[in-house]
């Protein structure tokens, strides 16, 4: 579909990755616990917009290498499902721990845009990810038009996932101050998935 090689693995693969508790996510149920539904909408803007900047970095660099260099984007694409493997081995590794939401006064929409985004974009690993991701799912004829369909999926799934957190914000956050243990289990089952995925498109890819 849309170019787009093991489609249902992908939108998977999407949607796993926003489960992964991280930064953005802790920034943004701060932000709606301690300042309402808008200072939480744009704590998920601000985080959406500094992954915008990375996807547009990582599609740059790949939309080159796919015009110069089949051979090189089949290579990526075993890099990536090792990537994911890896990255799932370490999750199941981590130590985890709870959330901790922090005190703070009122403050404006825009002051919580701007943190979002500033810790969207403290993580650099995250072109990383991106440029071993998309290779995964890019079928042989697959043009610019693909990887922007891709771009896509990416954010509107993190746009109703994040959005979601904002509106469960309070309910989900004192979940998770009375379940400690909570980001260790998301961030355990998280990685099992991600070392499935990966083994999966490794042998997609034989």
């Amino acid at each position: 579909m849309f170019e787009i090689k093991n489609y249902t693995s992908f939108v998977i693969a999407v949607a796993v990755f926003q489960l992964i508790p991280g930064p953005g996510t802790i920034a943004i149920l701060n932000a709606t616990v301690r300042n309402g539904v808008l200072a939480g909408g744009a704590g998920v803007l601000g985080t959406i917009a500094g992954d915008f900047v990375f996807m547009v970095a990582a599609v740059s660099g790949l939309a080159a290498i796919m015009y110069a260099n089949p051979f090189v984007l089949e290579a990526l694409q075993w890099f990536g499902a090792v990537y994911l493997v890896w990255m799932g081995l370490q999750l199941l590794r981590a130590q985890g721990g709870g959330f901790e939401l922090t005190a703070e006064p009122k403050r404006s929409p825009v002051d919580y845009f701007r943190q979002a985004f500033a810790v969207s974009l403290s993580n650099p690993k995250v072109i990383l990810f991106f440029v071993s991701f998309f290779p995964l799912f890019l079928a042989p004829n697959a043009s610019m038009i693909t990887l922007g369909v891709m771009m896509v999926h990416i954010t509107v799934l993190s746009l109703l996932y994040q959005g979601l957190l904002v509106l469960l914000g309070n309910r989900v956050a004192r979940g998770l101050r009375k379940l400690p243990s909570a980001k260790l289990v998301a961030i355990r089952l998280a990685g099992m998935a991600l070392v499935g995925l990966g083994i999966k498109l490794a042998a997609f890819n034989r």
